[in-house]
């Protein structure tokens, strides 16, 4: 649907003459805008914040500067650009339980039922946590995924790790600094300001270890998230392209990507991610296609199904727009899948600005560009 709708606007900015950029500028969709949501029945899509505006900038001040990189002699060159938007979690609730304990030994232990896959759940779990109980990640313990000794979560997809099982953890998490505040004046008799720290509550100019709150044993705190209300996301693409005319190759010259991520709660972990959903997205865009006979697949191996390799994906310029979202954890919006919907749009419209033709068919492989090109000059 991205690739449709953002192909046709460029189309649309071609004909009268105004640039993509500009075009995006003066119909996307603003705070104030009503959103057209298929979920009729519960209207629980709102502008948590809003950087789409940024993110246009930020990518068309990054492809007017170019980096440097030229292409080869006779290869024909082209720029496009796509915006998308996502809800930050799937429709109809997402839900996800926390809890949070403060042990015998003087340590926390964080359980969340959702899964880390490599998506870095766990460290941003961990960071939540350690904010709000005033120490550090080197004092927590994570337990997730283990049905066992953990409460309930609806998956590990939709984006979800961060905003709605993280929101469980940070509640949790307060839930537990409460409490310990608490226990501590109880015990201390103090009345003053308290704060956690590494080794107890500070009340005043007194420190209460942790020892002291749980000789009756650990505390525990509980935190849950619905996953409603929904914010919403916002990406920008940017690519510069070369195609051989003989041969219909295309190679990538520049790759921009800006997101709306909110506050980024941990930042190399959210660039691996953008820069991840790019290189998955060139796959689907150049490369990958299942090839079917008769209900049969005749490409069943990765010899006959190209996926990205290191020489395939280029270095992506990575940019995150600078605003703090009202739904997620600290100002935090999701970003897993988001970075991949506007780049095939992004690289179509490079491509048509490069030979001044529109494939309508994914992969946009060198053959089918060849066989475009051929046929506009026949025609």
């Amino acid at each position: 649907m991205i690739h449709a709708i953002e192909c046709a606007l460029d189309e649309l900015a071609a004909e009268l003459g105004i640039d993509p950029f500009e075009l995006r500028r003066r119909n996307v969709v603003v705070p104030g805008d009503d959103l057209v949501d298929a979920e009729v029945q519960r209207d629980d899509l709102t502008f948590g914040s809003y950087g789409l505006d940024q993110c246009l900038d930020l990518v068309e001040d990054a492809m007017r500067r170019g980096n440097g990189a030229s292409a080869p002699d006779g290869w024909r060159t082209g720029e496009g650009m796509a915006a998308s938007m996502i809800a930050t979690v799937p429709p109809r609730g997402h839900f996800a339980t926390a809890s949070c304990t403060l042990t015998v030994d003087g340590r926390f232990e964080v359980r969340a039922g959702t899964a880390e896959f490599g998506n870095g759940t766990s460290t941003v779990h961990t960071q939540i946590a350690a904010s709000a109980l005033g120490t550090t990640a080197d004092r927590i313990t994570l337990f997730q995924s283990d049905t066992d000794i953990t409460e309930h979560d609806t998956g590990a997809y939709g984006s979800a790790g961060s905003v709605v099982a993280g929101t469980a953890v940070r509640d949790a998490a307060r839930r537990l600094a409460d409490t310990l505040i608490a226990t501590a004046r109880a015990v201390s008799g103090g009345t003053g300001d308290a704060w956690l720290t590494n080794d107890g509550v500070a009340i005043d100019d007194a420190l209460v270890p942790y020892g002291d709150l749980v000789r009756g044993g650990p505390i525990t705190a509980d935190g849950n998230n619905g996953g409603s209300p929904r914010s919403l996301v916002f990406n920008v693409q940017g690519f510069r392209v070369a195609v051989n005319e003989t041969t219909g190759q295309v190679k990538i010259l520049q790759s921009v990507q800006a997101g709306d991520a909110g506050t980024i709660l941990n930042p190399n972990q959210c660039r691996g991610q953008v820069e991840g959903g790019v290189a998955q997205a060139i796959g689907s865009a150049l490369f990958e296609e299942m090839l079917l006979e008769n209900g049969r697949v005749t490409n069943p191996t990765l010899r006959g199904y190209h996926i990205p390799q290191l020489s395939d994906v280029p270095e992506t310029e990575v940019y995150f727009a600078d605003t703090y979202d009202e739904v997620g954890p600290h100002g935090a919006k999701s970003m897993s899948e988001s970075p991949y919907n506007p780049v095939a749009p992004a690289l179509s419209n490079a491509i048509a600005d490069a030979v001044g033709v529109r494939l309508r068919t994914l992969p946009m492989t060198p053959a089918r560009i060849w066989a475009a090109m051929r046929d506009t000059q026949d025609g």
